[in-house]
C-alpha cells in the first residue's frame, strides 16, 4: 500500500497582475492558494493530480485552464473501471480530442476566448495503474535516491530544435489555435518508489530556479507553497504553481 502526502500552491508572482494557472488535486481547485491533503491505494481506485498554465491574454488564460482541469476531472471521474491501459490511453485521445472542441467553440462565441490555450501535466492514479500525461512545456520531475529527474518532454521550439534552454514558444498545447494537438501519455507504475517525491510546476517555476536549486529545496522537504515562494523571491517573473507529492510505502 502507498500513502501519498500531497501539497499544491499557485502564486501570481511579482509582475503578473493575474494568475493564468490552476491545479486539481482530486476534487479540490487551487488558484491563488494552497492546500495539503493525502490518499492511500488502499482507499481509492483513482486519484487525479493535474496542473495547467494557460495562455491567450488577461482574461481568455485563466478561462483556459480552469476549462481544461474541470473537464478533465469530470471525464477522469466518468472513465469505466478497470480498462487496461491501451483503452485509458485511447480515451485520453478523445478527451483532448474533444476539449479542443470545446475550445474552438468557445471562441466562436466570445471573441475574447478566441486562440485561449494552455498547457497540461499531470499524475494519475488509476485502478491499480500510474499514469503520467503531458500537452505544452509544464513539467513533472522525480526525485529518486537525492536525484532529481526531469520525466517530461517539454514541446517547445528550442527543444524540438536540440536547445536545452526553455522557451516559451511552445509548439503543443490545448486549445491556442492548434491544430494537430497530441498528449504524451506513459504507464509510471514501477516508478513509484516508496520514500521519492514527485513534482508537478509550471514554467513560472524552473525558469526562475534551476533543477539544482529546485532538487536541494526537495531534499530539505520544502513543500509546494515554499517553492512558488522560492521563485517569488529571486523576481516572480511568472505566475508559478506546484504540487509536491511525497511518497510512502506502508506496510499492511
Amino acid at each position: 500500500m502507498l500513502n501519498f502526502d500531497i501539497t499544491a500552491a499557485s502564486r501570481t508572482g511579482l509582475v503578473r497582475e493575474n494568475n493564468e494557472d490552476m491545479i486539481v488535486v482530486g476534487e479540490w481547485f487551487v488558484r491563488d492558494g494552497k492546500m495539503r491533503t493525502h490518499f492511500s491505494t488502499k482507499n481509492v481506485e483513482r486519484y487525479l493530480l493535474a496542473l495547467a498554465d494557460g495562455m491567450g491574454g488577461h482574461n481568455s488564460g485563466e478561462v483556459a485552464s480552469s476549462e481544461a482541469l474541470h473537464n478533465l476531472q469530470f471525464f477522469f471521474n466518468d472513465i469505466p473501471g478497470g480498462l487496461p491501459s491501451s483503452e485509458f490511453n485511447e480515451l485520453i485521445f478523445e478527451w483532448l480530442q474533444s476539449v479542443n472542441a470545446v475550445f474552438a467553440s468557445k471562441g466562436h462565441v466570445d471573441q475574447r476566448l478566441r486562440d485561449m490555450g494552455t498547457t497540461l501535466v499531470s499524475l494519475v492514479y488509476y485502478h491499480g495503474e500510474f499514469y503520467w500525461m503531458n500537452c505544452g512545456d509544464s513539467r513533472l520531475y522525480r526525485l529518486h535516491d537525492g536525484h532529481l529527474t526531469l520525466l517530461t518532454t517539454d514541446h517547445s521550439l528550442n527543444n524540438l530544435y536540440g536547445d536545452p534552454q526553455h522557451s516559451n514558444y511552445i509548439t503543443n498545447c490545448i486549445g491556442g489555435g492548434c491544430k494537430t494537438s497530441f498528449i504524451d501519455i506513459t504507464v509510471c507504475t514501477d516508478s513509484i518508489c516508496d520514500g521519492d517525491t514527485f513534482l508537478l510546476c509550471s514554467d513560472g517555476l524552473n525558469d526562475m530556479l534551476p533543477d539544482s536549486e529546485i532538487e536541494r529545496l526537495l531534499l530539505e522537504g520544502n513543500d509546494a507553497d515554499s517553492l512558488c515562494a522560492a521563485a517569488d523571491s529571486v523576481g516572480g517573473f511568472d505566475n508559478v504553481s506546484a504540487c509536491v507529492i511525497k511518497v510512502q510505502e506502508i506496510k499492511e
